[in-house]
């Protein structure tokens, strides 16, 4: 909405001298008309070769008030190519130009988009969730309202949508419908409170992962729609004392950590066909490994024995290289 809002008002602006243009040339010839009795089209004439100061005679003589409104109408045409050359530069000095390109092909950009993540709030929290999708290669867009913030993103190359996340325009126009998940990272809780209750009420089979600063909030979120509920601080805080009582399990943990690299990480693979793990053999044949199942209930089963069925719906928890992840991904999809 915003996007369209922009271009529109880009149209108005050259269409703003053409209009002039046009109620010029009209004033011009019916002023002729009027003031000296020439022909309509002597007096379009007149006023075409009077507005675009080409230096031609007059066609007809002229009376002391047909002198009159001829110098008005030099003035005026003078004034107008004044303010579009005026309109034009600033266009290209400022910037302006370039901003609204940007916007427009942003727009193009958003309507192919599709199966991306919607980031809400580019603070800390949302900065460290865009950077992750980044490096993964996950195509993302960025919905803040706030000036300072916006000003942050890299606008070359990510997408930013400046408006406010609890209004339906603003997500719609964000692509939530095609959207694969979104994440609200606002700082205050009743806005992320909002921001889940609408995009749930759009989306309902949206993953939505919400931000809270309160122990009181994630119940509330849950209820609203949230799939689930991350506390930045309680987590900064568990993880330092985690630190301090086993250092060596916390470093080989962040070494799981999705923004690490592509040669050791985590992935989850849907089963699309209830399937052996002792007979898929994934360990063998490409060096990935099965550290978990979720099952079609919401529970997890750890470490599944060679002899575990997988069921069509459940996903397997991997690790390994992004390459073998992907290797095994063909395999259980094929």
């Amino acid at each position: 909405m915003a996007g369209k809002l922009t271009r529109w008002l880009l149209l108005k602006r050259f269409a703003a001298p053409v209009l002039l243009l046009t109620a010029l040339t009209i004033i011009g010839t019916v002023g002729y008309v009027v003031i000296d009795d020439f022909s309509w089209l002597n007096a379009l004439y007149m006023t075409v070769i009077t507005v675009g100061t080409v230096g031609f005679g007059e066609i007809e003589p002229l009376s002391a008030a047909g002198k009159l409104f001829t110098i008005f109408l030099i003035i005026a045409s003078l004034a107008l190519v004044a303010f579009y050359i005026t309109m034009v530069t600033r266009l290209l000095l400022d910037g302006e130009w370039r901003k609204q390109y940007r916007l427009y092909r942003q727009g193009k950009k958003l309507m192919r988009m599709e199966n991306h993540v919607i980031v809400c709030g580019y603070g800390r929290n949302g900065r460290q969730a865009c950077e992750v999708l980044r490096q993964n290669g996950i195509p993302f867009t960025v919905v803040e309202q706030r000036q300072h913030l916006v000003a942050e993103v890299d606008h070359d190359t990510d997408m930013i949508i400046p408006g406010d996340a609890t209004k339906d325009e603003t997500l719609l126009e964000a692509g939530i419908l095609k959207a694969r998940a979104l994440i609200t990272a606002l700082p205050n809780d009743a806005d992320n409170l909002f921001v889940v209750l609408t995009a749930r009420q759009i989306s309902p089979e949206l993953t939505i992962i919400s931000r809270a600063s309160d122990d009181h909030s994630i119940k509330k979120l849950k209820i609203a729609g949230a799939t689930n509920v991350i506390m930045p601080d309680k987590l900064g805080g568990a993880h330092m004392a985690s630190l301090v009582m086993t250092p060596d399990v916390q470093e080989f943990l962040s070494l799981l950590n999705v923004s690490h690299n592509d040669r050791f990480q985590i992935a989850e693979i849907e089963v699309a066909e209830a399937i052996n793990l002792g007979e898929l053999n994934l360990w063998q044949r490409t060096g990935c490994n099965v550290i978990g199942v979720k099952q079609t209930d919401g529970k997890y089963r750890r470490n599944p024995q060679p002899d575990y069925i997988a069921m069509k719906g459940e996903r397997l928890i991997v690790m390994g290289s992004k390459q073998v992840i992907a290797e095994a991904k063909s395999m259980i999809d094929g």
